[in-house]
């Protein structure tokens, strides 16, 4: 076969799967409003047509990962080739796994007792809406191969953690409430979940955009850690400045207290300078002014017991690790029991420890 000749059948290969990508990602796109349309509006009939609509989205996803399997035996690809073809096998499954996502919303819709409250109407109408944006504009950008739309897309998912957390916070207000049967809570929760998953999965989709056409690998998450007892001042302090040192790729690290000294615990500002820690850089911080942004946090770490007394609830996607510390007051002891804890903790959520250096 020439080369003329085997440039063509690989361009028109390459064409046959982007062709598929748009069909099944325009179905897809279509799925969630629709099922989200039929829950707004109660209308079986559409929910219907949704839940079975999810097997051809389920043969498209079949078909095109069968074509890239034949593309990889056929060409042997390599380099932007390759990473095309793995990121278009990937996007399969991410788009099938949307598909299914629809499906359960609308069979959610489908077992309402009643239709849902006003309020989370809106809720569902506003996650709705943000999920086929994104969902498309996402799919938009990998079609294009826009390395500026991919990135900017990644970055705007990042922006709707609060969006959830009040959410979720209405969900519970109408279960409190007791006006409503569990069915219809459950399916409630089950519609609202999938929509947050759907937007999630836009940011998948935009990391195998930026795969494709630069090489740039999923990076490793990152997390927001805030360190707490009574004074933010010595073992939340040393804590704080110890994991900046000590893990500066793992994200942010702060401390508080809820009832903040003017300064820095002069007895643990000289055991961190021989441990090379510098606490004179940092101001104890009362945890008053932190309480209204606290859902920016992932992990909030008590060393004192007393936190969940401060706080009226736990955002949804906050988890509070309960740490009360042997002796508080002795920084070698907090530096000795502390230490093994966040190594140990680094381990599970990023796969590393101080020793990884």
């Amino acid at each position: 076969m020439s080369k003329g000749v085997y440039e063509a059948r690989l361009e028109k290969d390459l064409a046959s799967i982007r062709k598929r990508i748009r069909k099944m990602g325009k179905s897809v796109v279509a799925a969630v409003r629709d099922a989200t349309q039929a829950v707004l509006d109660s209308d079986t009939d559409l929910a219907t047509d949704i839940v079975l609509g999810d097997m051809p989205i389920n043969r498209q996803a079949r078909d095109l990962d069968e074509r890239c399997h034949r593309f990889i035996a056929r060409h042997l690809p390599s380099a932007g080739h390759l990473r095309f073809i793995s990121s278009a096998m990937r996007l399969s499954k991410t788009l099938e796994r949307i598909g299914d996502y629809a499906a359960t919303i609308a069979r959610a819709g489908l077992h309402f007792t009643k239709k849902p409250p006003e309020m989370l109407r809106q809720d569902i109408e506003l996650l709705g809406g943000h999920a086929t944006t994104v969902l498309q504009q996402c799919l938009d950008a990998y079609d294009k191969e826009s390395v500026v739309e991919a990135r900017a897309n990644r970055s705007v998912v990042n922006r709707y953690g609060a969006t959830f957390d009040k959410v979720y916070e209405d969900l519970l207000e109408v279960g409190r409430s007791g006006e409503y049967a569990i069915e219809d809570l459950f399916a409630l929760h089950a519609i609202v979940h999938r929509l947050e998953r759907v937007i999630h999965m836009g940011k998948n989709i935009s990391e195998q955009t930026l795969f494709t056409l630069t090489g740039e690998r999923k990076g490793e998450k990152t997390f927001d850690f805030l360190f707490v007892d009574r004074a933010g001042a010595g073992a939340a302090l040393l804590a704080a400045q110890f994991c900046r040192k000590a893990y500066p790729e793992a994200g942010t690290f702060r401390c508080a207290g809820w009832d903040a000294a003017g300064e820095p615990n002069e007895t643990f500002v000289q055991f961190a300078d021989s441990k090379g820690i510098d606490l004179r850089v940092a101001v104890p911080v009362s945890f008053d002014d932190i309480r209204e942004n606290f859902e920016d946090f992932d992990f909030v770490i008590d060393l004192e017991g007393g936190i969940r007394e401060h706080i009226r609830r736990v955002p949804f996607h906050t988890t509070i690790l309960s740490w009360p510390l042997t002796d508080s007051s002795d920084p070698s002891a907090v530096h000795k029991e502390l230490v093994p804890r966040l190594n140990d903790l680094m381990e599970v959520l990023r796969g590393e420890s101080e020793d990884d250096g």
